[in-house]
């Protein structure tokens, strides 16, 4: 018996939290997934308001600002065709999306890059950033962009390729296959690519450079296409070698190949967990494209049916 998919997304009631949600809902609709939309009130805020004013704060009325903030984002006729879940918490933002996340036992987390800087903030470089430091599950990093889903078919136009940057570590197979899971539903063709870093060392005055280039360059080819072996033809994989600073030519490729999608690792040891390294960090703060952010052997609804997301449409 398959169990119902999760998906969490996290608001602060800005517009790129809006587009967080459309995004969510439109693969909540896709995947017949439970769709739990959270807001977390920061506990300052909170007491402030019963300190001295003669108002309580009710966690209630903020739920009913989420409810509406929701319909207006998705449109009231496509809200209600989806299982939606609100939960209201007080706390540090990233501390209790994890914390939801593992008791929902959530299939992925779908949250904006930037967000308001208030007291009711959700912004790349704080809440974002530690979310990623510490999931156990797939997170879907969403860019404050104009234009937004309004159907699966809008999401395969919007992404137009899917890019899978790999250091060609075993958990570089694990990305190659969910980009395949990704490109094999929407449509879209799929690169993946590897980033040869310059030699910077001591010996490499003594060093026959060209020759070795060549050598890690073939290496890199060899690899990426024997990831790349079981991929369908129909999908147009494609495999890549590149020169330079990682981050920035994966970010250059992405623009180039207009790859709205970028499918990266979260690598980390039994022992701390995965850890975002400073290549998925800087292309995180760099790309206006969706980041798809992989823990460490986290699969995206592994199982579950498709929905026919077609009439899944908001006007």
């Amino acid at each position: 018996m398959t169990s119902t998919p999760t998906v969490l997304c996290p608001v602060d009631f800005s517009d790129a939290s809006r587009v967080a949600l459309r995004f969510a809902g439109t693969i909540a609709a896709h995947f017949r997934a439970r769709m739990i939309v959270l807001a977390v009130e920061d506990p300052l805020l909170t007491e402030a308001i019963g300190l001295g004013t003669g108002v309580v704060w009710d966690p209630e009325e903020t739920r009913k600002e989420l409810e509406h903030f929701v319909t207006r984002a998705l449109q009231a006729q496509a809200a209600h065709s989806l299982d939606l879940h609100y939960q209201v918490a007080v706390g540090t933002p990233a501390h209790k999306i994890l914390q939801t996340a593992q008791k929902e036992a959530c299939d992925l987390i779908v949250m904006s890059t930037h967000g308001l800087t208030g007291m009711r903030k959700l912004f790349f470089g704080s809440t974002t950033e530690r979310v990623l430091r510490e999931t156990t599950v797939p997170v879907l990093a969403t860019p404050p962009i104009d234009e937004t889903p309004a159907s699966l078919d809008d999401v395969s136009r919007l992404v137009g390729r899917i890019l899978v940057p790999v250091d060609l570590t075993p958990a570089s197979l694990h990305q190659v296959q969910v980009a395949r899971g990704l490109s094999d539903a929407l449509g879209v063709p799929i690169i993946a690519t590897h980033v040869v870093e310059p030699v910077r060392s001591p010996l490499a005055a003594k060093l026959h450079l060209p020759g070795i280039e060549l050598e890690r360059r073939t290496r890199a080819e060899d690899t990426l296409n024997e990831m790349l072996a079981t991929v369908p033809l129909r999908l147009h994989p494609e495999a890549l070698v590149a020169f330079g600073d990682p981050a920035e030519e994966i970010i250059k490729i992405a623009r180039d190949r207009k790859a709205g999608l970028i499918v990266v690792g979260l690598h980390g040891s039994p022992v701390t967990g995965p850890r975002m390294g400073s290549v998925t960090y800087r292309v995180l703060c760099l790309a206006h494209a969706l980041v798809l952010a992989l823990p460490p052997g986290g699969m995206l609804f592994e199982g579950a049916p498709p929905a026919d997301a077609r009439g899944f449409v908001y006007k």
